[in-house]
């Protein structure tokens, strides 16, 4: 097996770095990721067994929306249905364990114990350690130009020259639609902000019991992390978001309305952050028309699997998708609840 990627390990041109990356069960998106999510977690545990390296952190995860919007009701739907434990909160028992937490009056506040956060680049480079290990080749530093099946053989152009195999997975993440062109996958890239600002109060601190958080607000989602380093508390848009004509030229300078938006919010929920920048960093997502992943066979290449799409919310999904494209690849079928991501939907 040969991985290829244009970019070093655990670099920053896409959507797998900036620290942390939020895992939960209770999943507002769809009740359909659950099972997938609960595949997902096992294969992290097991992950973490085998490199004997901490990835997860389960500090657990306070949402909080209105009643009638998407956060809530879907969180509480996805619990109700997979039997999952997320504890419905009162406005006065959430000020007395989160008193950091400002919560607007009439929100509909939850807490998830069995959620936190996973440290993105380790995870990735731990995959890759172990990959290695297991006997896969990777190379680094060369650009995919372009495939094409021929008399059933999958030849990968790449800027040394040619490359010949019996199977092809694709995981271009914002060059996707560059290496699926002929699927005509309406996909779009989003230019996204991650955002740490200084923080002396104790509270927010992981160490002293501070969760990962999701809240609805009237201009969107934002989702943030307690402190785990000197960089302090880190916060992010989930929504929004500008149009990347280039991925591998995209801009990484500050967006100032996107700070202003997100530091609004700090004052009005965490207000014992202080508004001062320590860092700053670029995501891109890579959005289907509706919201969801794409992950398939090629529908004239039998040979050829993809996942794409990943909207922003794919990366705990990691190894349990793998799961699956391996399976695709080396079976054509696999046992991994995937149906409800199929290519066809949005053909």
């Amino acid at each position: 097996m040969l991985g290829i990627d244009r970019f070093p390990a655990a670099h920053d041109r896409g959507s797998s770095h900036g620290q942390t990356r939020v895992i939960r069960q209770a999943y507002f998106e769809h009740p359909d990721y659950v099972p997938l999510l609960i595949q997902a977690y096992r294969s992290w545990e097991q992950l973490e067994h085998l490199s004997e390296t901490k990835l997860y952190f389960e500090v657990g995860l306070l949402e909080a929306g209105p009643r009638d919007g998407i956060l809530a009701p879907g969180v509480l739907n996805s619990a109700r249905q997979h039997g999952l434990q997320v504890e419905e909160l009162t406005d006065r028992e959430a000020r007395s364990r989160f008193p950091g937490y400002r919560l607007s009056d009439g929100w509909q506040i939850m807490f998830e114990h069995q959620a936190g956060y996973l440290l993105v680049e380790t995870c990735v480079r731990t995959h890759l350690e172990q990959a290695q290990r297991l006997g896969a080749e990777l190379l680094f530093g060369q650009t995919v130009r372009g495939w094409q099946a021929v008399r059933g053989e999958i030849r990968v152009e790449m800027d040394n020259g040619v490359l010949s195999a019996g199977r092809l997975i694709i995981t271009a993440g914002a060059w996707a639609t560059q290496l699926l062109s002929d699927l005509d996958i309406p996909l779009r890239v989003l230019r996204k902000h991650l955002h740490w600002y200084a923080n002396q109060n104790p509270g927010y601190h992981a160490t002293n019991g501070a969760p990962v958080f999701f809240f609805e607000v009237p201009f969107g989602f934002i989702y943030g992390f307690p402190q785990i380093d000197s960089r302090g508390v880190k916060v992010a848009e989930h929504s929004g978001g500008e149009l990347v004509a280039d991925p591998l030229n995209v801009d990484r300078r500050v967006d100032i309305q996107d700070r202003r938006r997100v530091e609004s919010f700090l004052r009005s929920h965490l207000p014992l952050v202080s508004n001062d920048p320590t860092d700053h960093s670029v995501c891109m997502y890579t959005m289907t028309p509706d919201d969801h992943f794409l992950v398939d066979r090629h529908p004239e290449f039998e040979s050829v699997c993809f996942a794409a799409g990943l909207s922003g919310h794919g990366f705990k999904f990691a190894p349990v998708i793998a799961r699956a494209l391996a399976d695709l690849a080396l079976d054509g079928k696999t046992d991994v609840p995937i149906d409800f991501l199929r290519l066809a939907r949005i053909r």
